[in-house]
């Protein structure tokens, strides 16, 4: 399992860290990922995600995962996503 936002696409970073010394070794910063489930109001049903903490902030900012997946980039988003992004516009288009 990667470690990469399924919704923002936010991963892994790189930079040192530094001792009082003034030494530098190289480190990673790593996204806070939290393993969700979403209720889309569309399909009726939950979605389970893996997302950072800051992705389910503007889930919940923008009105729900329908509401943030019409205005997400499709590159940004896993297949997973992408996926269920076509599955609201679908049931969307025939309702």
């Amino acid at each position: 399992m990667s470690r990469r936002c399924e919704l923002t696409g936010k991963g892994p970073m790189t930079g040192n860290n530094v001792s009082h010394a003034n030494n530098k070794t190289r480190r990673r910063f790593l996204p806070n990922l939290n393993d969700v489930t979403l209720q889309s109001e569309t399909l009726g049903r939950g979605v389970k995600l893996r997302i950072s903490a800051h992705a389910l902030r503007s889930v919940d900012h923008r009105g729900g995962l329908d509401a943030f997946l019409d205005k997400a980039k499709d590159a940004d988003l896993s297949a997973n996503a992408l996926k269920v992004k076509k599955e609201i516009a679908k049931a969307r288009a025939t309702a």
